[in-house]
């Protein structure tokens, strides 16, 4: 059984590794609400995991330093699966098996969730999983009652990076994608919106999932001659494309969807790589606290992990925290799993604090906000 991970104080994603606690998801406290999570904290998508688990953490940290919910205080469970689909299924199964967790929270993995909706396991569960991390379509359509979408989905993502790109001139475009149900999912938004504009691919490659082997995707882009590549990646990949397309003279404008953190990409790539790299975002830039949420999210993210940088992964699952958050007030006392999806049904028009969410019984999809960023000089994104 996979290691429990409980909060830490000080240097918390350095040290999180050092802070598992033995046994899964052990039985509530009298006061005490249970979020199960089930994320990658080992393997190629470790450092976005640790990330997915810190948003939450630090607002529920403050939630219970004000007194909790109706008095209960949230115990955040959480659990790693690797990125591996078996072991999300397995471990999602454990979790729904215990009363005492009333919700879902921050999953990753498009192929992951999708196996989850395949076996039945959320339905047989019954409770709400909010803000996964993952845009894949489907999960979006055919509707399905139990997924609450705090981001965009990549059909989004890719419509507004081809928009930009030909708005640009640009007209040959790759893609670069994980040969799995996410990586289809990205690639096939990106052939609607080139067929939208009566344009084909260019080329495209695939690379096996929970692997950097991209070389052979790399020989086929450089290929191509492509204008634009869009990668549909997860962070280590990702960077072993970007370093070794450009190290061989690969010279395209190199865009790559929003599931991948900027500094892993500035590390592993090299800044001279990276640089000038296109991320499209889900959620609005955590790095100017032009926003009331924003500004909440630093100062929280200051007292409850200082050590830690703002960090678009985990200011979106600090979104998703607070949405789940509401919903266990507007669920009452002693909240159930039913209680929570009828309460996260009954934020139709919820203000974050400049970022509005809506759901409804008929709409899981709270948010389609999408823009590009790029990977400054510095190493730094800039809007």
């Amino acid at each position: 059984m996979k290691k429990l991970w409980k909060s830490c104080a000080a240097s918390w994603l350095a040290a999180m590794a050092l802070c598992a606690g033995a046994g899964l998801a052990p039985p509530a406290g009298a006061n005490e609400i249970v979020i199960g999570q089930v994320a990658p904290l080992s393997g190629v998508l470790a450092s976005t995991g640790a990330q997915m688990v810190l948003g939450g953490k630090i607002y529920f940290d403050w939630v219970n330093a004000q007194g909790g919910v109706h008095g209960a205080t949230i115990r955040q469970a959480v659990v790693d699966d690797g990125y591996k689909v078996a072991d999300t299924v397995r471990l999602t199964r454990e979790l729904l098996a215990k009363p005492e967790v009333v919700a879902l929270y921050g999953f990753a993995g498009t192929a992951n969730i999708t196996q989850l909706l395949a076996d039945g396991v959320l339905a047989q569960g019954g409770a709400a999983l909010v803000a996964p991390y993952t845009g894949g379509e489907s999960l979006r359509n055919p509707f399905n009652p139990w997924i609450f979408h705090v981001r965009a989905g990549y059909v989004d993502e890719t419509e507004h990076m081809v928009q930009q790109l030909t708005t640009l001139g640009m007209s040959r475009v790759a893609v670069m994608y994980q040969d799995d149900g996410f990586g289809k999912a990205g690639l096939a938004g990106v052939e609607a919106a080139l067929s939208k504009r009566q344009l084909k691919l260019a080329a495209s490659a695939g690379y096996e999932r929970n692997t950097d082997k991209v070389d052979d995707a790399v020989k086929a882009i450089k290929a191509s001659d492509a204008q634009a590549v869009i990668m549909i990646a997860v962070n280590k990949p990702a960077a072993a494309f970007i370093q070794r397309y450009r190290e061989q003279g690969g010279g395209a404008q190199l865009y790559n969807i929003s599931v991948v953190d900027p500094n892993e990409l500035v590390k592993l790539a090299g800044l001279k790589n990276a640089h000038g790299l296109g991320i499209s975002q889900v959620v609005p830039y955590p790095y100017r606290p032009s926003l009331s949420v924003v500004r909440e999210y630093q100062a929280l993210l200051k007292k409850f992990a200082p050590d830690a940088e703002v960090n678009y992964t985990s200011f979106e699952q600090f979104l998703g925290a607070k949405v789940l958050v509401e919903a266990l007030r507007r669920a009452g006392p002693a909240p159930t799993r039913a209680k929570v999806v009828k309460a996260l049904e009954s934020l139709q028009n919820y203000d974050l604090g400049g970022i509005t969410l809506g759901y409804s019984p008929t709409n899981r999809v709270g948010s389609r906000y999408v823009e590009v960023t790029v990977i400054g000089a510095n190493g730094r994104l800039m809007k």
